[in-house]
Protein backbone atom coordinates (compact mmCIF):
# COMPACT_ATOMS: atom_id res chain seq x y z
CA UNK A 1 0.00 0.00 0.00
CA UNK A 2 2.83 2.67 0.81
CA UNK A 3 3.90 2.44 -2.80
CA UNK A 4 0.52 3.35 -4.17
CA UNK A 5 0.22 5.95 -2.10
CA UNK A 6 1.33 9.84 -2.06
CA UNK A 7 2.80 11.15 1.25
CA UNK A 8 -0.18 13.06 1.95
CA UNK A 9 -2.56 10.07 1.27
CA UNK A 10 -0.77 8.34 3.26
CA UNK A 11 -0.78 10.64 6.18
CA UNK A 12 -4.25 11.50 5.65
CA UNK A 13 -5.05 7.77 5.81
CA UNK A 14 -3.57 6.99 8.80
CA UNK A 15 -4.98 10.05 10.78
CA UNK A 16 -8.33 8.84 9.57
CA UNK A 17 -7.68 5.16 10.86
CA UNK A 18 -6.49 6.39 14.47
CA UNK A 19 -9.70 9.20 14.71
CA UNK A 20 -13.20 8.38 15.30
CA UNK A 21 -14.54 9.51 12.50
CA UNK A 22 -17.44 7.33 12.14
CA UNK A 23 -19.01 9.08 15.18
CA UNK A 24 -17.50 12.79 14.70
CA UNK A 25 -18.10 13.97 11.40
CA UNK A 26 -15.52 14.84 8.94
CA UNK A 27 -14.41 18.04 8.25
CA UNK A 28 -12.69 18.69 5.53
CA UNK A 29 -11.54 22.48 6.46
CA UNK A 30 -10.16 21.14 9.76
CA UNK A 31 -8.30 18.81 7.43
CA UNK A 32 -6.75 21.14 5.42
CA UNK A 33 -5.32 23.33 8.15
CA UNK A 34 -4.57 20.36 10.34
CA UNK A 35 -2.32 18.75 7.78
CA UNK A 36 -1.55 23.07 6.26
CA UNK A 37 -2.74 21.76 2.69
CA UNK A 38 -5.55 23.18 0.45
CA UNK A 39 -9.57 21.77 1.18
CA UNK A 40 -8.80 20.75 -2.81
CA UNK A 41 -5.76 18.41 -1.61
CA UNK A 42 -7.94 16.87 0.66
CA UNK A 43 -10.41 16.25 -1.26
CA UNK A 44 -8.28 15.04 -4.04
CA UNK A 45 -6.32 12.81 -1.37
CA UNK A 46 -9.44 11.23 0.17
CA UNK A 47 -10.85 10.21 -3.41
CA UNK A 48 -7.31 8.70 -4.38
CA UNK A 49 -7.87 6.26 -1.07
CA UNK A 50 -11.07 5.40 -2.35
CA UNK A 51 -9.52 4.07 -5.38
CA UNK A 52 -5.83 3.05 -4.23
CA UNK A 53 -7.19 1.05 -0.88
CA UNK A 54 -11.31 0.38 -1.48
CA UNK A 55 -11.06 -2.29 0.83
CA UNK A 56 -9.84 -0.42 3.70
CA UNK A 57 -11.70 2.83 3.70
CA UNK A 58 -14.96 3.87 3.97
CA UNK A 59 -16.98 7.35 3.20
CA UNK A 60 -20.59 7.29 3.69
CA UNK A 61 -23.21 10.18 4.61
CA UNK A 62 -25.00 9.91 7.67
CA UNK A 63 -27.37 12.16 9.81
CA UNK A 64 -26.38 14.78 7.28
CA UNK A 65 -22.68 15.04 7.87
CA UNK A 66 -19.95 13.34 6.15
CA UNK A 67 -18.15 10.06 7.83
CA UNK A 68 -15.00 8.37 6.78
CA UNK A 69 -13.46 4.80 8.84
CA UNK A 70 -10.49 3.11 7.69
CA UNK A 71 -9.11 0.37 8.59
Amino acid sequence: MADELTELEARIFEWIRQSDFETVPWSTPKAAKSFKVKENDVYEAVAALTRKVPDRIQVYYKEGSLHIAAE
